[in-house]
């Protein structure tokens, strides 16, 4: 038996692949959906209640900070759980199977969701 197998893995000295890091985020942002749905939910009740309800869901989302916190996390972790979820269906149906391809739309799906992110915050900010 190797007496210098590692005792604790390290797990933040590791280096993970762009696949392992889009992977690692797509589950974060299920997550992230899953805790924040419940708030969501409660923002589309109130803005399906009156217009005067409406008015006021939509004030407090302008003047409170964390209302806008919450529905820019809410946006952006869909944004990337769709755009990962299509690259994880291209790729169960047999596209983009090799290394590279596999790397490089990996890479692209990160690039788009962080854009994608940006471009949100500047439109709820």
């Amino acid at each position: 038996m190797n007496d210098k197998r590692p005792i604790n893995l390290d797990l933040a000295s590791m280096k993970y692949p762009p696949m392992a890091i889009a992977s690692i985020l797509h589950r974060i942002s299920g997550l992230i959906l899953f805790l924040l749905m419940p708030i969501m939910l409660y923002f589309f009740s109130v803005s399906l209640r009156s217009s005067d309800s409406f008015e006021q869901l939509e004030t407090t989302i302008r003047t409170c900070v964390f209302s806008k916190l919450v529905l820019w996390g809410f946006c952006s972790a869909l944004l990337y759980h769709v755009i990962a979820g299509i690259r994880h269906i291209a790729m169960d149906l047999g596209f983009g199977e090799t290394l590279y391809a596999a790397k490089r739309s990996a890479v692209v799906v990160i690039m788009i969701a962080v854009i994608a992110t940006i471009l949100l915050g500047m439109w709820i900010w």
